[in-house]
């Protein structure tokens, strides 16, 4: 039978997998392999903890593989030179894979589709990441939506039923294209070196498990204990009330469709799968504008803030910002779970992003950058909307005179302090007024937490009115 390459990327599942399914319907053997270049990813190259994640999801995809009879096979280097290469060695006429959105992937994916059509291949992308393509959702007069409500009734109005698919027990691998790769010296997972070397990244499997084994407990867990409560629970940081799932979903470990197919053929009330479904609507819209305006990963949407007063970043305020160390314990909570577990709760990364972007009054792409070294699910479109959002400069953004305060929002979503006292445990004898707010506590904080900071390193309610008065400046220009 004839043989075609399963290039691998952002998809790292076999159910539900779009362009397996075209080749083995199209009566290809396949030679499943995954190309790592990071090189190509423009500015946004995948970071640290991105890559702990992707490491331990390769090889779990590698063991569901020969499970089935194939392998993967993983190789560094320019993506058409490896695939042209490798096509060659293994004599294979098509490459299928799935479609990514990020603005210098997309121009790779397009050169690299002429390049091999051009060398006589086969070359086809599929979509297998997003419910609707980018380009597949527009107003009456043809233009990208710049706000989520009106996105999400058209896109609603225009979803398919789920067609769930299983991949079979026994994938047919092209024997001689395996040969060929082991002749080129193209290996497991592990050659590719993504795992860290000082295991920093431990904790991050406390509560993960990369894959789609662990894509599909995560959806099981959600619908059996989270589900029925989520439209309140997702904003307690506290309790297991979110799905878990934004890594496995950025990975590729599971298809959105069969989450929202799963979700919706549940028993949960309706509002509440309504309410989760439109989380994974914004998702939806993230890339839909990161494609329509591909300078959002870095730049405002909202072209007045080019003109913003943002103030010149203060090293040593940023470093106590990036470790946990504000003296306001419901971030310092927020940025020890991310440097902990890769993971950050929601409803506490809007918390973190609007100190940094409205009481310090730091450019959002600032703290982009930073989620985007240590989140494993850290999404170039999901990323940019979410600072976009909380920043005001974004498309349907929260106005930039909406400015959280930390204290009222830990005592509002987390009134027991048991995130806080979790994350702070040196904080967890105090009182629960102290907890939230040890600067009106400094005799006990300091017997107690002798080595937390005295004081906040922005004064909230001056850092607020300064934050209102450049936005008020801006509006009079």
């Amino acid at each position: 039978m004839p043989t075609a390459l399963l290039w691998f990327r952002n998809d790292l599942r076999l159910d539900d997998h779009p362009a397996l399914r075209l080749a083995l319907e199209r009566g290809f053997d396949v030679l499943c392999v995954y190309v790592h270049a990071p090189h190509e990813e423009g500015a946004w190259a995948p970071g640290a903890a991105s890559n702990a994640w992707r490491a331990r999801s390769l090889d779990a995809l590698d063991a569901a593989l020969q499970a089935r009879g194939a392998r993967l096979h993983c190789v560094h280097g320019d993506s058409v030179d490896a695939l042209q290469r490798i096509a060659h060695e293994a004599d294979a006429r098509a490459v299928f894979w799935t479609r990514r959105y990020e603005p210098a992937i997309e121009a790779r994916d397009a050169h690299v589709k002429r390049q091999l059509r051009d060398a006589g291949l086969l070359a086809q992308s599929v979509n297998g990441a997003l419910l609707h393509e980018p380009w597949d959702v527009a107003t009456k007069s043809g233009d990208p939506y710049r706000v989520f409500g009106a996105y999400w009734k058209t896109a609603q109005a225009q979803r398919r039923p789920w067609r769930a698919w299983s991949a079979p027990a026994r994938i047919p691998a092209a024997a001689p294209g395996a040969q060929a790769c082991r002749d080129l010296g193209i290996g497991a997972p592990a050659s590719l070196g993504l795992a860290p070397r000082v295991r920093w990244d431990a904790g991050f499997w406390d509560t993960s498990e990369p894959g789609e084994a662990g894509a599909l407990r995560a959806l099981r867990r959600f619908i059996d204990t989270a589900l029925a409560g989520y439209a309140e629970g997702r904003d307690a940081p506290a309790c297991n009330g979110t799905s878990g799932l934004s890594a496995h979903l950025h990975f590729g470990e599971i298809a959105v469709g069969r989450v929202v197919s799963e979700v919706e053929a549940s028993a949960a009330p309706r509002e509440q799968v309504d309410a989760f479904v439109r989380q994974l609507g914004w998702r939806e819209f993230a890339h839909h504008l990161l494609h329509h305006y591909p300078h959002t990963a870095e730049h405002n949407l909202d072209g007045r803030f080019d003109a913003f007063e943002w103030r010149t970043s203060d090293e040593a305020e940023l470093d106590a910002w990036r470790r946990g160390r504000t003296g306001i314990p419901i971030i310092d909570a927020g940025m020890r779970e991310l440097w902990h577990s890769g993971r950050m709760h929601n409803r506490v990364r809007m918390l973190v992003a609007s100190l940094l972007t409205k009481h310090m009054r730091v450019h959002w792409s600032v703290g982009a950058r930073w989620f985007w070294d240590t989140l494993v699910d850290a999404d170039l479109a999901n990323n940019a909307l979410g600072w976009q959002w909380v920043a005001g400069t974004g498309a349907d953004a929260a106005p930039y005179f909406r400015v959280f305060n930390p204290v009222l929002q830990a005592r509002r979503f987390d009134p027991d302090g048991a995130y806080v006292r979790r994350w702070l445990p040196e904080l967890a004898p105090l009182p629960d007024k102290a907890v939230f707010e040890p600067w009106t506590a400094p005799d006990l904080v300091r017997r107690i937490a002798p080595d937390y900071p005295r004081r906040p390193i922005v004064d909230l309610a001056r850092g607020r009115d300064e934050a209102l008065a450049a936005y008020q400046a801006l509006h009079r220009t």
